[in-house]
């Protein structure tokens, strides 16, 4: 097991990421020996209910790192520990996710895993309570025919992360892609005010899309409510019917969790993103190529 998990004193924000960052000197103030000691063998995570804080607990796990500690915090101290240690050339390791804007915004690298245990590529899945297709085939249909590329998801979160409110970044985004829109709004049946609760974890991706997403319903005529949850409470929420649909499902590992505790009582409705990837991450600078470097 892990050796330990600490909360961070930092505002839940947004995303899935994990940061750790060291002040480059060990605790006799002399030149760390590893990247461990130069790093003070923490790892500044997420939101407990994310996924990747369990694939990440396996990594220390399997890769006997047990001096390591993992604290809870959330995407926004992460990203924000990444541009203060990034601006200054200091060590850094995070726990990333693509797509995210930060790719653009730093060089950044992917840890081998040689065991393993962070998966391969993954897809984001709209996931549906039953019976919405009984209940509203137009919203049903449309989320069944949403999809688009890691670019695209990447266009609305540089405008929202450059400060652009996220509902204003979603129409400009919408406007510029019309023909792309038309294809996912083609045969919906158009509302009449119907209400649709949509759920959504606080990372950058899943605020992007759901905000794309709650516009083109709204312009159809539908009466969207979103609610930000943890990962828990939104596959909890379409399961028990409380919510209609997320369209945050990160598969196969993960939600995997999910997946397995609510079998049979949501709908998968397909893909809506593929060729997503998560993992330990680091700044191009940092002479490390493989997560086995952080075991002494």
């Amino acid at each position: 097991m892990f050796k330990k998990v600490v909360k961070a004193s930092l505002a839940i924000g947004l995303t899935i990421g994990l940061a750790a960052c060291g002040g480059g000197s060990d605790k006799a103030g002399s030149t760390p020996d590893s990247v461990g000691e130069s790093v003070d063998y923490k790892i500044i995570g997420i939101d407990p209910g994310a996924g990747i804080m369990k694939a990440t607990g396996s990594a220390i796990e399997e890769y006997g790192l047990e001096d390591w500690t993992l604290v809870e915090g959330s995407g926004a101290a992460m990203t924000a520990a990444l541009k203060k240690a990034y601006d200054k050339e200091e060590p850094i390791i995070i726990t990333g996710w693509t797509p995210h804007w930060k790719f653009s915004a730093f060089e950044l690298k992917y840890l081998e895993d040689p065991k393993g245990v962070y998966g391969g590529e993954e897809n984001i899945h709209s996931i549906a309570r039953l019976g919405l297709k009984d209940d509203l085939p137009g919203v049903h249909k449309l989320l069944e025919q949403f999809n688009w590329t890691a670019d695209d998801m990447g266009n609305v979160m540089v405008d929202i992360n450059g400060g652009t409110k996220p509902e204003e970044a979603a129409t400009k985004w919408i406007e510029e892609n019309s023909e792309k829109v038309a294809e996912w709004t083609e045969g919906v049946q158009e509302g009449n005010g119907e209400e649709v609760k949509l759920a959504y974890v606080a990372w950058d991706s899943e605020i992007a899309s759901t905000n794309v997403v709650a516009k083109v319903l709204t312009d159809l005529g539908y009466k969207v409510k979103m609610s930000q949850v943890e990962a828990g409470p939104m596959w909890t929420g379409v399961a028990d019917g409380s919510v209609d649909a997320h369209v945050s499902g990160w598969l196969p590992v993960t939600h995997a969790d999910y997946v397995e505790k609510y079998d049979g009582k949501f709908e998968d409705l397909g893909s809506n993103l593929e060729g997503t990837k998560i993992g330990l991450v680091v700044p191009a600078y940092m002479d490390i190529d493989s997560i086995e470097d952080l075991k002494e």
